[in-house]
C-alpha cells in the first residue's frame, strides 16, 4: 500500500486522538464518585431498611400502649362501679358486701398491674422513637451525601464529555482527508491491536510494541520509498517514518 507521507503523519495525530479518547473513556468509568455513590446507596439501602423496622415497632408498640391503656380504663370504671354500690348501701348482704370488698381488692391490684404494663410499654415507646428519630438523621445525612457525589459526578461527566465531542470532532476533520484504504487499514490493526494501530519509528524501535528492529527490518525500511506503507515486523502495526526514526 502506498501513502503521501503527509497523510502517514496524520495517522500519528489520528492516533495520538484516539488514545486521547480512550483516556476519557476510562477516565468516565473509573470516576471516583461512582464507587462513592454505590456505597453509599448500600448503606442507604439498609439504613432504610432499618428506619422501616423502626418505625414498624414503633406502631405495634403504640397500638400496644393504646390496648393496655383501655384495659386500666376499663378496670377502673369497674372498680368505681362497685365502689359506688358499696357506698350506696345498697349492697347489705354480708356475704354480697365481703364478695364485693374482695372484688374491688383485686380490681385495685388488676390496674396496678396493668398500669405498670402501660408504663413499660411507654418506656419502650420512648426509645424506639429515640431509634426512629436517630435512623432518620442518618438516612437524611446519606441523602445529602449522595446528592453532593451526584452532583460531583455529573459536573466531571460533562466536562469529559465535553472534551469528547471536541476532540470527536477534530478526529474528524483530520480522518477526512486521510485516503479511505490508509485508513480503513488503521482502523482494522487498531481492534486487533489493542487501540494503536500506528506507531511512530523512533531510532530503530517501534512505539507501538517498544521492541528495536532487526537491522535487516530497518534497512528495508530505510530503502523503501517515501510513499510506502511499512509495518513492524513485531507487532504488524503501520510504522510511521518521521525525521527521528533515524534513517
Amino acid at each position: 500500500m502506498n501513502a503521501a507521507p503527509a497523510d502517514q503523519i496524520r495517522l500519528l495525530d489520528v492516533q495520538a486522538l484516539d488514545v486521547r479518547l480512550q483516556q476519557l473513556a476510562h477516565r468516565r468509568r473509573s470516576l471516583p464518585e461512582h464507587a462513592e455513590i454505590e456505597s453509599l446507596t448500600k448503606d442507604l439501602t439498609q439504613l432504610r431498611d432499618l428506619l422501616v423496622a423502626a418505625q414498624t415497632e414503633e406502631s405495634d408498640t403504640t397500638r400496644e400502649q393504646t390496648k393496655a391503656e383501655q384495659d386500666v380504663d376499663q378496670v377502673r370504671q369497674r372498680a368505681a362501679r362497685d365502689q359506688q354500690r358499696l357506698d350506696s348501701g345498697a349492697v347489705t348482704s354480708p356475704k354480697d358486701l365481703e364478695n364485693l370488698q374482695r372484688e374491688i381488692a383485686s380490681l385495685a391490684k388488676r390496674q396496678g398491674d396493668l398500669e405498670d404494663i402501660v408504663l413499660e410499654v411507654m418506656e419502650r415507646i420512648e426509645s424506639v422513637q429515640e431509634r426512629v428519630a436517630e435512623l432518620t438523621e442518618r438516612v437524611g445525612s446519606v441523602e445529602g451525601k449522595i446528592g453532593d457525589a451526584t452532583a460531583r459526578r455529573d459536573a466531571a461527566l460533562e466536562e469529559i464529555d465535553g472534551e469528547v465531542a471536541t476532540v470527536t470532532k477534530e478526529r474528524e476533520v483530520i480522518a477526512g482527508v486521510i485516503p479511505a484504504d490508509l485508513l480503513g487499514l488503521y482502523e482494522k490493526l487498531r481492534e486487533q491491536q489493542g487501540g494503536v494501530g500506528a506507531a511512530r519509528l523512533y531510532q530503530r524501535t517501534c512505539q507501538g510494541c517498544r521492541q528495536e528492529l532487526a537491522i535487516t527490518d530497518f534497512n528495508e525500511i530505510r530503502a523503501a520509498a517515501p510513499d510506502t506503507v511499512v509495518r513492524c515486523e513485531n507487532c504488524r502495526r503501520i510504522l510511521v517514518r518521521t525525521s527521528e526514526s533515524g534513517l
